[in-house]
């Protein structure tokens, strides 16, 4: 019998060799969700209950009650951060796989089809829609977390007794889950397909972020951490946001709405800064001087980093809507020779799927276009 393709990949007629690397991709998400059900199965066994409990139940719990009852004390269990942390990091990065497989053929292909999108929109359609669900999540889960631990009201409470503060369950959680998600990236780009020259900068992005979310959470400083990191994911689903509006937008009706974003993104850049250096040089005392200067650093120099990209592309942007300008007006003086097209028309044409831009450069539809044009004369 022959095992049909996995979720996130398309299906195909003919079945490929078994364990190949089509075979592989095509069941990525069935072979990661039959790995991932030994965990789960081992937590119900009593002989490897307490080696699988590693991977799944989250661990370092400082409260000194049992985490499998309820607290007699009725407070919410604290954690801090250890090495068992790994462990789940390990087990949830297989579910950020699995998720990212049903959400990639439950939904996203399943739009795609209907929009006949071309290969360039169709990939930026996939990463934005997966990153959109992802930043939409982190941020609804940040933001709820800061509401209940009230750092809203009392910004005192980001250096309070640092570096013993301990997190609450679902503050925990939340850094287990960023963790993995930066690092299921990685064979994302193996079960994606994705081209080398795309690699680079998406290995950039997961790496960056694994390490910089790790230093902060293994360093104590997951706090401010928390709220910096929901002011970025809400800034980051504006701009993936408005970049499936503008995947959508053939016509470049709703172009000005990339001033919202642009707004968004400087204010996000300017109090992540100034929250970064109240917190890390006046509010925690109790630090070194090497390790407040490298926190600091690296904050001042991501955000310097990010800051230094958006304006290069917004550069780049004005340069090219200032080089179509002169394209437009020669236009309009002069008809276009054969074989040349306005940066439009070229626009119009790449919007197209694949099969309809090759009908539109091949010979037959040429001497097609120009069979009617002779008739018409």
């Amino acid at each position: 019998m022959a095992i049909k393709p996995g979720m996130g990949r398309k299906s195909s007629n003919k079945n490929p060799p078994f364990l190949s690397h089509e075979f592989v991709i095509q069941n990525h998400a069935d072979i990661v969700s039959c790995f991932a059900m030994v965990f789960v199965v081992g937590l119900m066994l009593q002989a490897t209950n307490s080696l699988a409990s590693i991977f799944i139940a989250l661990h370092h719990n400082v409260t000194g009650a049992d985490p499998s009852h309820e607290n007699p004390k009725g407070e919410p269990f604290s954690y801090t951060s250890g090495w068992k942390d790994g462990c789940a990091v390990f087990f949830y990065t297989l579910i950020c796989i699995i998720m990212h497989a049903i959400l990639q053929e439950y939904a996203l292909d399943k739009i795609s089809k209907k929009l006949h999108l071309s290969k360039f929109k169709l990939s930026r359609f996939n990463e934005s829609g997966q990153l959109v669900v992802f930043y939409a999540m982190s941020f609804l889960w940040g933001f709820d977390v800061i509401v209940r631990e009230q750092y809203l009201g009392n910004m005192a409470k980001l250096w309070e007794n640092f570096p013993e503060h301990p997190m609450v369950f679902l503050h925990k959680l939340f850094f287990i889950i960023q963790l993995a998600y930066y690092l299921h990236m990685l064979p994302e780009l193996y079960f994606q397909k994705v081209k080398k020259d795309e690699q680079r900068a998406k290995i950039e992005h997961a790496l960056g972020g694994f390490f910089l979310i790790a230093t902060a959470y293994f360093m104590g400083f997951q706090r401010i951490a928390l709220v910096l990191l929901t002011l970025h994911y809400f800034c980051e689903f504006i701009g993936h946001a408005f970049q499936l509006v503008n995947i959508f937008d053939k016509e470049e009706k709703f172009v000005r709405l990339r001033l919202v974003h642009n707004v968004v993104f400087i204010l996000t850049r300017f109090a992540t800064m100034v929250l970064a250096f109240l917190t890390l040089f006046y509010g925690i005392e109790n630090i070194s001087q090497t390790k407040r200067s490298f926190m600091l650093a690296t904050v001042f120099g991501l955000q310097g980093y990010l800051i230094f990209d958006f304006i290069s592309n917004v550069l780049k942007s004005k340069r090219e809507t200032a080089a179509d300008q002169p394209a437009k007006s020669t236009t309009l003086a002069a008809p276009t020779t054969k074989g040349e097209k306005t940066k439009k028309e070229r626009k119009k044409e790449s919007d197209l799927p694949e099969a309809d831009q090759n009908a539109q450069s091949s010979p037959v539809a040429t001497s097609g276009k120009a069979s009617r044009k002779a008739k018409v004369k």
